[in-house]
């Protein structure tokens, strides 16, 4: 039975809406699969490096995550994991092993534990590759559940959260976790580590995790030293200049006496350009620069003087608080964006 030609029409017309629903669908599924695959070939790949954390403080157990960075069985953890209890063991390939503290840094906010075995380990990427939107995924153990992925995307580069300035710059990831998720691995769709992940925020919707940097210049401190070396030039204020000098607009406002950055010929007045490998471009810019000064290294910092473009070779000090033990990874509530210190990030809590 033949359809009227009105109702060809029709039919035709439905037929094309169906076919092409059904291929925006296709369309749209094409996508969440390849992404579905890729999370887990990610999981699959490095999943086995890390590991479940267990350890005793003063008032309780604790658990959380960690993961292997070298085949000798070093590996990383977030601060409030390993960095005030004992009595380690690490779970991983289903047996437990014990495992001790190389070092725990608050400035950080990392710790390095150590177990002796011959292990797998993750790759370490770089989080200056990182943009906003950019895909990662972590994986721990939330809760008592077992080991898991979570997938996100970077959705900031804080240097501050509620008034409190970081020590160095963290990575806001819009990616929900649980707790016994601190101290997991932060990776990029190559499964390199980029950061781990060391505190949630507010109703753990999402985390912040620290540059795998912050982590490797600790560790090599550990290295070179035994300890974190905490580095320490002496300019004590920097605030903005009233126009931009050569890109920045960062001027130094006061330097004290008889430290590295007087004694190098830093004056008031001078423009930062750029500290160590770190360009400056603006006051806040000093807190993550002076997190990758250590004690003991020759720094080269640039500054503008005038129209004069001069770069000093200053020797770091061991920072002060270290010796106070008020070295902490957030200051408090700094009045304003200025004035701001080379070092105030390291400065005890008002």
């Amino acid at each position: 039975m033949s359809l009227p030609s009105g109702s060809k029409r029709s039919a035709i017309a439905i037929a094309f809406a169906f076919c092409s629903g059904a291929g925006l669908l296709l369309a749209q599924e094409q996508p969440a699969t390849t992404i579905s695959h890729q999370v887990r070939d990610v999981f699959e790949r490095a999943a086995r490096a890390v590991v479940k954390i267990h350890g005793v403080d003063e008032h309780s157990e604790i658990c959380g995550t960690g993961f292997f960075v070298d085949p000798t069985g070093t590996l990383y953890t977030a601060y409030t994991v390993g960095g005030e209890a004992g009595h380690f063991t690490v779970e991983f390939d289903g047996k437990k092993y014990p495992a001790r503290q190389l070092l725990a840094d608050i400035r950080s906010g990392t710790a390095m534990l150590k177990v002796d075995e011959t292990t797998p380990a993750l790759a370490i990427g770089k989080s200056d590759e990182l943009q906003v939107a950019t895909p990662v995924v972590s994986i721990g153990y939330p809760l008592d559940l077992p080991k898991t992925p979570n997938f996100g995307m970077i959705a900031g580069f804080d240097r501050k959260c509620l008034g409190r300035y970081f020590s160095t710059i963290h990575l806001r990831v819009n990616a929900p976790t649980q707790r016994g998720e601190a101290g997991a691995p932060l990776l990029n769709m190559k499964g390199e580590v980029v950061g781990i992940v060391v505190s949630g925020l507010e109703s753990n919707s999402a985390c912040y995790a620290v540059p795998i940097e912050a982590a490797e210049k600790i560790r090599s401190d550990f290295v070179r030293f035994g300890e974190a070396r905490h580095g320490w030039i002496g300019v004590n204020n920097v605030s903005p200049a009233s126009h931009e000098v050569d890109g920045s607009r960062a001027m130094v406002t006061q330097v004290a006496d008889d430290t590295p950055a007087a004694l190098s010929g830093i004056k008031e007045g001078d423009v930062l350009l750029r500290v160590g490998k770190k360009k400056i471009t603006d006051p806040e810019d000093i807190f993550d620069a002076s997190f990758y000064i250590t004690a003991g290294d020759i720094v080269p910092i640039t500054v503008m003087r005038g129209d004069q473009k001069l770069t000093f070779d200053v020797q770091a000090a061991m920072h002060p608080a270290t010796r106070t033990g008020v070295l902490l990874a957030s200051p408090g509530i700094i009045p304003g964006v200025i004035p701001m210190s080379l070092d105030d990030e390291v400065s005890p809590s008002p």
